[in-house]
C-alpha cells in the first residue's frame, strides 16, 4: 500500500498550507534584488524607458534632430506648401524653383523664379513682408537669402550656324 493512498485530504491541504508559509517566510528573510543593487545603479520604475511606445511624429522629429536634416526638411516644407504661405495671387507668378545651402554654410538660399518681370519687380518689393512669413513658418535664420529671378528667355539658337548680331527685341514679360 502506498503511503500517500492512507493519508486523508485534509492531511494534503494542510501539507500545501504550510509549504506554502515556509515558501513566504523564506522569500522575506532573503534580501530582496533591489537591496542588492546600490540605489544608483538600480532602473527606476516610473521614469520613461527606451523601449516604451512613441508617437510616430516624435520618432521622425528624434530622427531628424539626430541625422542634422531639420533645416533642410523645414525649407523643403516651405517649398511644399508655398500655395499657403505667400497666397493663391503671388504664388500662381512665382515658384520657388530650389534651395542649397547657402556659402556660409549656415543658412539656406531660397531661389524663386517669377513668370515675368513684373511678377520679379513686384515680388522685390514684397520682399520683407515674404520674408517675416517664412520665417514664422519655419524659423528665423532658417532661409537666410532669397534670390528672386525672373523669365527665362528662349533660346533662338537652332542648328549648328548662327548669325552675329543683336538678336530679337524683347523682355520677354
Amino acid at each position: 500500500m502506498n503511503p500517500d493512498e492512507t493519508t486523508e485530504p485534509a492531511d494534503r491541504v494542510d501539507a500545501a498550507a504550510e509549504a506554502i508559509a515556509r515558501a513566504r517566510n523564506h522569500s522575506r528573510s532573503q534580501p530582496s534584488q533591489q537591496s542588492r543593487h546600490s540605489r544608483s545603479s538600480a532602473p527606476t520604475a516610473a521614469g520613461p524607458d527606451l523601449r516604451d511606445p512613441t508617437l510616430v511624429s516624435s520618432a521622425i522629429a528624434h530622427l531628424l534632430r539626430d541625422r542634422g536634416w531639420e533645416r533642410q526638411t523645414a525649407v523643403g516644407g516651405l517649398i511644399g506648401r508655398w500655395h499657403e504661405i505667400v497666397g493663391a495671387d503671388i504664388a500662381e507668378h512665382v515658384v520657388p524653383e530650389s534651395f542649397q545651402l547657402a556659402p556660409d554654410g549656415i543658412g539656406m538660399v531660397l531661389v524663386l523664379r517669377a513668370d515675368s518681370t513684373a511678377w520679379a519687380t513686384s515680388l522685390r518689393l514684397l520682399l520683407p513682408a515674404v520674408r517675416s512669413r517664412i520665417d514664422a513658418e519655419v524659423g528665423v535664420g532658417t532661409v537666410r537669402d532669397i534670390s528672386i529671378l525672373g523669365p527665362a528667355a528662349p533660346s533662338w539658337r537652332h542648328g549648328k550656324f548662327t548669325v552675329q548680331g543683336r538678336g530679337p527685341r524683347d523682355t520677354y514679360g
